[in-house]
């Protein structure tokens, strides 16, 4: 019964966001134009590499609009600060919901309370996308939820993904493509399926989809191990829960035009057929999750096997000092952080927080060294990341030096951010300082690389390429801090 609570309550949910008015609320804080230009841009950069290519100004406006989510518009909430002393909070036991509240269909009320001032900050667990527009915050329910209403006002056609194991997710159908794709708005994730199998560890065993006209078990999908899903799937029996969704889509679609039931069922028969081969893991579905703390993501067990995570935290030295400083230099392959003593961490990968398909690659003939992306993949993606609110500490500023070198249409964005901002990184071997960050409680440096031509085009995005002679520190970060 639980189950079908569940799946009943999901199936009705999604109809909110097809109501017009609610759409246009979205859509009056999107910003339609800057996005439709961007997805308009990018296409022709596509058609002019590849003028055959069917992909569609909808699958870049699908891509744009998960950036713009989470970049720009939504904040995760691991805790509240505190709203009367701005200090750190922790969560207690549940707090009784308002009427206000339950008219927002927050039934769950989360205690965030301040030991500093013995404050208690209300965290409403609100389930209407139209409140989320308000309060743009929350954990990933309320980001699917909120995301999935937003493509939904863009005119893009999406469903929202449960998952038994406790997530959700957004997809998004593509017409160029005939085919679902997976939309992830907490991780800025894209046709990446196999993400939480293989790159968080999660035991699936059930997936259902939901959209204004029908219900589908989509977990296939999502795992390359099925029989491993089946053995766990003994919840409920199989032909009750295809029964189950059978009658919800027969009494939805019943006033649909044929046409339209004609080109669900081919959908459908699409999906099936693709639901019967396992997915290869591809590079993007290796790493671990990154959005919430790491505690919460430990807690979860969904930080991954992958990737190691390592963030650095002020030492005792460092608190006293107020100043984190750190030299990585890619001949030693050693990390330097100055600021605790000289200490000296050896290996790249473990300094990095992101570590999706990087390599330290030595040209032993050219007598060169760098890092780049593993052979035969497309992209790959490196982050540095510090934090100090769990020390009791914010940044008052950050500077960062690095490098990186692109041949031919490789590409490679480097940026900082935070959890509520982000900015371009110029790497040109000189010491940048970044105001933008005053005041955050964590910062990422992060370099993604793509593009590329040929077989070769995984040597066509470089970090940090020096001669094997040189002992160039190739990259810096410095972080001063001030008390909370």
């Amino acid at each position: 019964m639980r189950f079908l609570q569940t799946i009943q309550s999901n199936a009705h949910h999604v109809l909110v966001y097809e109501r017009p008015e609610l759409q246009q609320k979205a859509r009056d804080l999107l910003p339609v134009s800057e996005l439709q230009a961007r997805a308009q841009e990018k296409l022709l950069q596509v058609k002019s590499l590849d003028s055959e290519s069917t992909i569609n100004e909808d699958d870049f406006l699908m891509l744009e609009l998960l950036r713009w989510f989470k970049e720009d518009f939504f904040q995760w909430v691991n805790s509240l600060p505190c709203s009367q002393c701005n200090g750190q909070t922790e969560t207690k036991e549940s707090l009784v919901p308002s009427t206000d509240d339950l008219r927002w269909g927050a039934t769950r009320v989360e205690n965030h309370y301040c030991n500093k001032c013995n404050h208690i900050n209300r965290f409403p667990r609100y389930n209407n996308p139209e409140k989320l527009l308000e309060t743009r915050q929350g954990r990933c329910g309320e980001w699917a939820n909120c995301f999935t209403l937003c493509c939904r006002a863009m005119g893009l056609e999406a469903r929202y993904v449960w998952d038994s194991t406790d997530h959700v997710w957004t997809e998004v159908f593509s017409s160029s493509q005939n085919r679902w794709l997976h939309c992830d708005p907490c991780e800025n994730a894209c046709d990446k399926p196999l993400l939480y199998e293989v790159g968080w560890g999660k035991k699936l065993s059930y997936i259902i989809a939901f959209s204004k006209d029908e219900v589908v078990d989509v977990t296939w999908r999502y795992s390359c191990k099925h029989e491993e899903v089946i053995l766990r799937r003994k919840e409920l029996r199989e032909n009750w829960l295809r029964e189950t969704i059978s009658a919800l889509n027969k009494t939805r679609q019943q006033a649909l035009p044929e046409h339209r039931k004609k080109e669900l069922l081919e959908r459908l028969i699409v999906e099936i057929v693709e639901f019967m081969s396992p997915k290869t893991p591809k590079p993007g579905e290796l790493g671990g999750r990154i959005s919430g703390s790491i505690a919460w993501r430990v807690g979860r067990g969904e930080v991954g096997v992958q990737v190691k995570n390592v963030a650095f935290v002020p030492t005792e030295k460092e608190k006293a000092a107020k100043r984190f400083h750190l030299q990585y230099n890619i001949v030693d392959d050693q990390y330097i952080r100055v600021s605790n003593g000289n200490e000296v961490i050896v290996g790249w990968e473990n300094g990095a927080w992101i570590n999706e398909s990087m390599y330290r690659k030595v040209e032993n003939d050219w007598k060169m060294v760098y890092l780049a992306r593993r052979e035969g993949t497309p992209s790959a993606k490196i982050g540095w990341k510090v934090e100090c609110a769990s020390s009791g500490l914010r940044v008052e500023s950050i500077s960062v030096r690095t490098s990186s070198q692109t041949f031919h249409s490789g590409t490679i964005n480097w940026k900082l951010y935070s959890t509520e901002t982000h900015v371009d990184v110029n790497p040109d071997k000189n010491l940048y300082s970044y105001p933008e960050f005053l005041n955050a409680s964590e910062v990422v440096l992060e370099a993604e690389l793509y593009g590329g031509e040929g077989n070769g085009a995984w040597q066509h995005t470089q970090l940090f390429r020096e001669s094997l002679t040189d002992k160039e520190k190739t990259m810096e970060i410095i972080v001063t801090f001030k008390d909370i």
